[in-house]
């Protein structure tokens, strides 16, 4: 009985570790991992968990530790001095439509695309995408974890994530705020 018991939680552990892997950029990711046109930001749970070991001093930084502390990380691929960076942007629209993911808001500005789409499991958002293509400019963002869209947007300010802002006008189900 109690090897049965070792081999369930190993089995367990072993779905948290793929299924915290299981990015719908991650073959963008990879594929340009050593492409010098790129910058690439990889954030992990560790680092996050960094940033809530310190006591906050007030009731918001308190909320935005507790928000901290649910993700699970942050990858980010950026240029803004590519060729041909519109097939850039296509492309990964396509693989993330692909995925089992959610159009939450897409947005043209000025020569801009953006696409913003998450993966909803149980009433609990658990991956944002963020899509950014321009003439010369694409950037890919993929945030993982337990997300409140509400708390992101507020991070995302401190993080200064260009095209995060336009989040702070949805309400908690995920709909526009007019």
């Amino acid at each position: 009985m109690k090897r049965l018991l070792i081999i369930i939680a190993a089995m367990q552990l072993i779905a948290l570790g793929v299924n915290a892997q299981d990015n719908v950029l991650a073959p963008l990711f990879d594929k340009y991992a050593d492409d010098e046109a790129f910058t690439k930001v990889s954030i992990t749970s560790k680092m996050f968990s960094l940033f809530t070991e310190f006591e906050p001093e007030d009731p918001e930084t308190q909320e935005l530790t507790e928000a901290i502390s649910k993700l699970k990380g942050l990858k980010i691929l950026a240029s803004d001095s590519i060729d041909n960076a519109r097939s850039y942007f296509k492309d990964a629209t396509a693989q993330v439509r692909k995925g089992n993911m959610e159009e939450l808001m897409s947005i043209r500005d000025g020569k801009d695309d953006m696409l913003f789409m998450i993966k909803e499991d149980a009433g609990k958002i658990s991956d944002l995408v963020m899509l950014v293509g321009g003439d010369n400019k694409f950037v890919a963002m993929s945030l993982y974890g337990e997300i409140d869209l509400k708390q992101i947007s507020k991070i995302s300010k401190g993080m200064k994530i260009d095209g995060m802002k336009y989040l702070e006008n949805i309400d908690k189900d995920g709909d526009d705020q007019e």
